[in-house]
């Protein structure tokens, strides 16, 4: 097996292994924390001290995870279509 050959393979195995850990962690934790308020909910406002609720997340601190956003988006075409 020449260098490239056995580079290439191995691109691609770490490609696979870390788009299937990516659906795995998509399929079981489809929510991640909101990159906005850190999952902290409310944000601290400009003028004075208060806070107000994170528009980002509905003040959930949390959001829905890229890939699982595309896997519903996907099986609500699959859905549709086959009807």
């Amino acid at each position: 097996m020449d260098p490239a050959t056995l580079i290439a393979s191995a691109v691609i195995i770490f490609t696979l292994f870390f788009t299937f850990r990516y659906a795995i962690t998509c399929w079981i934790r489809p929510f991640d924390t909101c990159r906005k308020c850190q999952g902290k909910r409310h944000l601290p406002n400009r003028i004075g001290r208060g806070t107000h609720d994170c528009r980002r997340c509905h003040a959930t601190g949390l959001r829905l995870r890229i890939g699982r956003h595309v896997w519903n988006h996907v099986r609500a075409l699959h859905r549709d279509t086959t009807r």
